[in-house]
């Protein structure tokens, strides 16, 4: 049974943004993800391919859009690496200082409390908006000041004393940071390349469709950044996943089982398997991570009652303006020019100080085509109105059954057929802070909302009242939402069923996300949220992850300090990389909270005048298992890739140069199929040119001590032989590896008597060696002296060694 370090559940905001936090650190991390890969243009457009871009297994759909009917509320949410990145509408608005409420009453009894603060959360806000490229709609530049929809918003908010403002957008405007936008321009590489490979990314060219999949690769979503710098530092992504069950595994640790599907084979119905991990992040969105919990609830004793509650919409309300009007002639609002959304209004909320506000809200415009569009049908045509009939009449029999199927996807990908109308006038999307009163639950085995707009009717009908205002001033008609003449709402932001809390009897997990009573297993999405956002919910999302993640590294570097007391371990250590707002090396941006973790400073460190020095490196090659030897073991017939990716850390650099073993510590992973994939160093060490049994010869010397994937420990012994000889012999001797693989944990006086299990040779590629140089980073007040001696040493070495003899 394989057995991995982290394995994350879901690839959305906050799966994502974990993923590359514990990769950047060195640690193993394998992402689950149900749903496809979507490259630019991979994303469905013909009428066709919109017809199964619907996600319901059983009928063999695995797209990208997951639909839900409640009897409250109809929701749709993404299935695809990335999550809900590949349909949400870019908007990073951070929830109002204001709105992080601490007990407040529920119209049906209970409190909403936040236990965390805007505090808490800006540093977080700062890298994660940084790192998806928030930037304003640029409407003060041609051709983007052609924007009708956006002008429009900011008369009506003029008129109504509103303000109106332009939000971060995570969309490429222009090729990279600090160069002039421009339309369907080449968008220039961050630095950590990205998962889908080749495929050229271009800048945004308002066509509308950043709801339905973003071909162009404009949107900055998270295949695009955060999993890709996650691929970058070594993260396993492993989508067409879906993980069925969770449940504690004897001796630590957790045991999922899930069942990997076949894109090419639809219908064919995979066999569960299982994976162990040491920790287990639950990211798959409210709806799957909430789900997954209460289905798996008997393996998990003691598990919080609050379990289902606090769910809610995030207020969302869709409205429609119709046939816009300037005096007499028509007003075009252009809703398919531009980002879906580009403006946004706020509303302001009591806790803003304005008395009889009530609760606070936002509208923003809407555009097409956008997901919405495809439920209003033109009823003209035969063929349609018979799917029509159908859909109707199957929803008809469903609303009085007691368990009703909760699932539409199969129902809308029929009911659209060959083809989609998109709608001709402007929509407007409101959310804000409605009660979240709502609780999920199990009925049948399926997934259950049971909610109302009743103790929300405060504020759904403020959001309306506005929206017919801002109809007015535009001299549009105003439209409902379809469904709400049944006090229906549809959202694409439902929060909450696992909510954070102070204690067990508030919340499932706590504010970092780790779940009371289980230790290891966290929270990463919507599900933890214990209230309605306000704004868009993404970017609190991503930034609760990225708090959570600073904690678990925290913990990590705890742990592994108080196992090795021999050799402390004083800081998760991120692998190095560029093109990241964290700087990934040292993550400075969070000041107190997280220094410690991010950078090479640790808990051990006290000594103001101690300078710490760290580089990556990263090897590959081939071993065989049942070799002894080095060379055969490269060359054998069963042989196989192996590689390593290590940070190596030298915690003291004037110590470091003057031992004789020059030792250093390494952290990071092995990968090989024999020991059972990647598998992360448990405790490591490295020896920068300690003396042999000649003055002309010099090792590097390499031992790792993990666990295989049957849990067998095992030690990885590696040296690099440097010898006397001419100067082109620099490159093969430092880039060449002779690696044996020990049973147990050995140490260097034991390799004697020790079993070897393989062995084999790894070598440095000239690219990988290329941006190994890239990543020396120092930390203390010694630093660039620290590096310069350094240098001087590693060169001063090779002098004494490839040098020529002067006697």
């Amino acid at each position: 049974m394989e057995h991995v370090d982290t394995l994350v559940v879901g690839s959305g905001f906050g799966g994502s943004v974990a993923a590359f936090r514990l990769a950047a650190a060195g640690r193993q991390v394998v992402v689950m993800e149900r749903g496809q890969r979507y490259a630019p243009g991979d994303f469905p457009r013909s009428p066709a391919e919109m017809g199964r871009a619907f996600w319901d297994p059983d009928a063999g759909l695995h797209g990208m859009f997951d639909v839900w009917r409640f009897k409250g509320c109809d929701s749709i949410v993404s299935s695809g690496l990335g999550g809900g990145s590949l349909i949400y509408a870019n908007v990073l608005l951070r929830k109002d200082e204001h709105w992080f409420v601490n007990e407040e009453t529920l119209p049906g009894g209970g409190y909403e409390r936040w236990p965390v603060t805007r505090d808490d959360l800006d540093p977080h806000y700062d890298v994660v908006e940084k790192m998806l490229g928030g930037t304003e709609y640029p409407l003060k530049r041609a051709p983007y000041d052609n924007t009708p929809k956006t002008h429009a918003m900011q008369d009506a908010a003029a008129e109504l004393g509103l303000r109106c403002d332009l939000p971060p957008l995570a969309v490429s405007f222009a090729p990279e940071p600090g160069a002039a936008p421009g339309v369907s321009l080449p968008i220039v590489d961050a630095g950590y390349g990205n998962l889908h490979g080749l495929r050229q990314r271009r800048t945004c060219r308002l066509c509308g469709e950043c709801n339905i999949g973003c071909n162009d690769g404009s949107k900055n979503s998270l295949d695009h950044t955060y999993l890709s710098a996650a691929k970058h530092h070594g993260a396993d992504l492993r989508d067409s996943h879906d993980v069925k069950a969770i449940r504690p595994r004897p001796g630590g640790g957790y045991e999922v089982d899930f069942r990997h599907y076949d894109p090419n084979d639809r219908l064919r119905k995979r066999k569960i398997q299982t994976i162990t991990c040491d920790r287990l992040i639950l990211a798959g969105g409210t709806y799957g991570t909430t789900l997954l919990l209460l289905k798996s609830r008997q393996s998990f004793p003691g598990l919080s009652k609050a379990l289902g509650t606090r769910f809610s919409g995030n207020g969302d309300l869709l409205t429609f303006l119709l046939k816009a009007k300037d005096r007499n002639r028509v007003r075009a609002l252009d809703a398919s020019r531009g980002p879906v959304i580009t403006s946004a209004i706020r509303l302001p909320d009591e806790l803003d100080g304005v008395p009889g506000a009530g609760r606070g809200a936002y509208i923003e415009d809407g555009g097409y085509p956008a997901f919405a569009d495809f439920i209003v049908q033109s009823l003209d045509v035969k063929d349609q109105i018979d799917r029509a009939i159908k859909f109707l009449w199957g929803r008809f029999r469903e609303f009085f059954k007691d368990a009703p199927d909760t699932n539409l996807s199969k129902e809308l990908s029929d009911l659209i057929g060959d083809g989609a109308l998109s709608i001709s006038s402007l929509p407007l999307l409101g959310m804000g802070r409605d009660t979240p009163d709502g609780r999920l639950e199990l009925k049948d085995g399926r997934l259950n909302a049971v909610w109302t707009t009743e103790t929300s009717t405060a504020h759904f009908e403020r959001l309306r009242k506005t929206m017919q205002g801002i109809a007015d001033v535009l001299g549009a008609d105003y439209s409902d939402n379809p469904m709400w003449f049944r006090e229906r709402v549809i959202t694409v932001h439902p929060l909450g069923g696992a909510p954070m809390g102070d204690t067990p009897d508030q919340g499932v997990c706590d504010a970092f996300g780790e779940v009371f009573g289980f230790p290891g297993l966290y929270i990463a999405d919507g599900a933890a949220m214990p209230g309605s956002v306000g704004p868009n919910p993404s970017l609190t999302i991503a930034a609760l992850a990225d708090r959570m993640s600073t904690r678990m590294l925290e913990k990590m570097s705890a742990e592994r300090g108080s196992a090795a007391a021999d050799h402390p371990v004083t800081g998760a250590e991120p692998a190095a990389g560029t093109g990241s707002p964290y700087g990934v090396e040292n993550d400075s941006a969070y000041g107190s909270e997280s220094g410690e973790v991010a950078g090479t400073r640790g808990s051990a460190e006290t000594e103001s005048d101690r300078t710490s020095l760290s580089f990556t490196e990263e090897m590959k090659g081939f071993i065989t298992f049942g070799a002894t030897e080095p060379r055969a073991g490269e060359l054998g017939e069963g042989r196989e890739r192996m590689s390593f990716r290590l940070t190596i850390t030298a915690e003291d650099v004037t110590r470091f140069l003057a031992e004789p073993e020059h030792t250093a510590r390494a952290e990071g992973w092995i990968d090989a199929a024999g020991c059972g994939g990647r598998r992360p160093v448990q405790r490591g060490w490295f020896n920068l040119f300690t003396s042999a049994d000649a003055e002309d010869r010099r090792l590097m010397k390499y031992r790792l001590y993990f666990t295989d994937g049957q849990g067998r420990p095992r030690t990885l012994a590696g040296e690099k032989n440097v010898l006397h000889g001419p100067p082109t012999r620099i490159w093969p001797d430092t880039s060449t590896l002779y690696v044996r693989v020990l049973e147990g944990h050995v140490d260097e006086d034991g390799d004697a008597g020790a079993v070897i299990a393989g062995a084999g040779v790894l070598h440095i590629q000239l690219a990988d060696f290329a941006r190994q140089l890239t990543t020396f980073r120092t930390s203390g007040s010694g630093g660039p002296g620290s590096l310069i001696r350094f240098g001087r040493f590693f060169a001063g070495e090779l002098w004494e060694v490839y040098g020529p003899d002067l006697t």
